[in-house]
Formats: C-alpha cells, structure tokens, sequence
C-alpha cells in the first residue's frame, strides 16, 4: 500500500471516531462504574460507609466496579433513576418511593431486606413520657417530625393512619418537620424539638449510645401495619445476565460474617430474600384503599 493511502486511510478513520464521539465505556468498568444509590435512614456517614463496604465486596465477587452515594431524600433517587442516561442504576429504596419509581417504569424490585427474620416491618408513633399525647387523636395542634415525605413508615402509614381516626395532617397539625431520617425523628423528640414523630421500630436503639435515657424518655405510643421491607432495585437498563450475577453474589455476601456486618451498618439488614415488584402489591392496595396515588405526593 502507498504511503499517501495509508496516511489517507487513517486520517479518515479518525475523523469518523471524531464526528461519531468516543465510544462509552461498559457499564460496570471502573470508567463506567455501576452507581447504587441509598437513602439515610440512619446517620448518613454510617450508612455511605455500610454501603461503600457491600460495593468492595461486590467488585470482588464480581469483577464489576460500583459507585454509591446517598441521597439526602428519596426524590432525589428516583430523579437520579429517572434521568436519560441514569444516574443511579441500582437502589435501595423504601416502600412507597419504590413504588413511585416503579410507576415510573424506572426501577424494578429483585430482592427485599430481611430483618429480625421478616421481610415487613412496622411503623411507630413516639412522644416525650411527659408529653400527655396518649393516642393518634391527640396529634391536633402539634408539631410531627417526619422522616421525609416519601418515608413509607415515616410518614405515608402514619398520615394514612392519622386520617383514618379523624386527624388531618394538613389542617390539624401545628407543623410538620422534614427530619431527614429516622435517628433523627427520634432525636427531635427527644430535645423537644418535636411533639410527636414516625420512624421504624425501634429506631430508638441507633441513639442509645448518644442518649443513654433516650428508651425511657421517649416512649412508643402507637404502631403501624406490617410494611413490606426496603430493598435493592434496578434501573431496566441494567442487562438482566448483569443483574442475576449481582443479585446472586449479594445473596452469597449476605451469608458472610463480613457481607452481613456490612449490610448491618447499612441499614439494619440481617438477611436478603428474592423477591419481585408483586411482593407489592398489598401495599399498593393500602394506598388504593386510602384513595392516595404515589404520584399526586410527588406534587
């Protein structure tokens, strides 16, 4: 072949890879890492290094790189999840706000959290001991700290229960704080900074080292249906051979004393189970019966 050809030849060939953009790297290569997005449902820092321990582990059982991060809301996953491309191709969203992104068609359930042997959990209505508040009834013209608007246990059961004796959120309470998470409700109640709040049982025992009183100062008023547990989601762009290797390695990792203590610092998981989006389904009917749709919370 001629010189000038040759030159020509590459010359064209560059201008082609030029003109069509670079090649995107391969999901799940440390150029193209696989992001998994969690929420706080404890302190943040604890919960980003849980989650930032399951992805070390994952990268070795797998060979795939992970990115993880925690979103200070729920909107802010299933936004992340929403966007084209994804910014978030894995989560652990709770309930409701599973829900929502599913409605979306931008998350799909694979596996739900087991804790204390059960894959469903309860909500619990808190207050100061000397507080007077005896019962949902008495919530009128009191301030309510919330986990986050979407916080299934932290807000959506307790409002739906809230309205069913009567109580409407909206007119009847004095004010409603957006904690953040659920140590935090509990930290609210507890310095006064809050009449009554919502959180998982018990959250209290994540603030007995700061507040060693905090289970006889703070006092468990009411609790909720069984809410089916948080879990891991993906985002359907993520290609079903990708999902099944890592949801199989999650089941594997689970099982070890370093995987669980992980998963633990996490969020409070002591087991993974399979299961899919109809594992849903009787919450959904719940908030059907309550006349809520999960987009209308969105507005």
């Amino acid at each position: 072949m001629k010189k000038g050809l040759l030159v020509f030849l590459i010359l064209a060939a560059s201008c082609a890879l030029f003109a069509g953009g670079a090649k995107e790297a391969a999901l799940g290569s440390e150029e193209n890492p696989i992001v998994w997005s969690f929420v706080p449902s404890g302190e943040m820092e604890r919960v980003s290094a849980g989650a930032q321990e399951v992805a070390d582990l994952l990268h070795a059982e797998t060979g795939y790189y992970f990115s993880t991060n925690v979103a200070t809301e729920y909107v802010g996953v299933i936004e992340a999840m929403s966007s084209k491309p994804p910014k978030a191709h894995m989560a652990s969203l709770a309930t409701f706000a599973y829900i929502m992104a599913a409605d979306r068609g931008v998350a799909d359930a694979a596996l739900v959290s087991v804790r204390y042997g059960s894959p469903t959990y309860n909500g619990q209505f808190i207050t100061q001991r000397d507080s007077g508040i005896r019962s949902i009834k008495d919530f009128a013209g009191k301030t309510f700290a919330r986990v986050d608007p979407l916080s299934t246990s932290g807000w959506i059961i307790p409002m739906i229960e809230m309205r069913a004796v009567g109580i409407d959120p909206e007119r009847d309470l004095k004010s409603v704080v957006d904690a953040g998470s659920h140590d935090t409700v509990v930290s609210a109640v507890y310095n006064r900074e809050a009449d009554v709040g919502a959180t998982y049982v018990d959250a209290r025992t994540r603030l007995e080292k700061t507040y060693p009183d905090v289970m006889d100062k703070v006092v468990v008023i009411g609790v909720t249906t069984d809410i089916p547990n948080d879990g891991v989601q993906f985002h359907p762009a993520v290609p079903a051979e990708m999902r099944d290797k890592i949801v199989d390695a999650l089941l594997k990792i689970v099982k070890t004393e370093r995987g669980k203590e992980a998963l633990n610092t996490a969020y409070q998981w002591d087991d993974l189970a399979a299961h899919g989006d109809e594992f849903y389904d009787p919450f959904r009917q719940v908030l059907q019966a309550a006349g809520l749709k999960a987009q209308e919370l969105m507005e």
